[in-house]
C-alpha cells in the first residue's frame, strides 16, 4: 500500500517551511550582567558619542549621555 501525498497541514519538513524563524534575524540578547562584569555601569562609544548605562540598586538601567 502507497502512502498519501503530503498535506498542507502542518506536518511538512519545517525546514522547507518559509515560516521557520531565522536566527540570523532573532534579537541579540546580552544581560546586564554579563556587560558590567567590573560593577554597576558601562560606558558605550557611538558615533564619537560617550553614553553611560548603570544599574540602580532597584535593578533599573538608565542610560545617560
Amino acid at each position: 500500500m502507497s502512502e498519501p501525498p503530503p498535506t498542507n497541514s502542518g506536518d511538512q519538513d519545517p525546514q522547507n517551511d518559509r515560516r521557520v524563524l531565522d536566527e540570523t534575524k532573532l534579537p541579540k540578547i546580552v544581560q546586564f550582567k554579563d556587560l558590567a562584569v567590573c560593577g554597576d555601569e558601562i560606558w558605550i562609544e557611538n558615533n564619537g558619542q560617550l553614553y553611560r548605562l548603570r544599574q540602580t540598586k532597584q535593578g533599573k538601567l538608565i542610560l545617560t549621555k
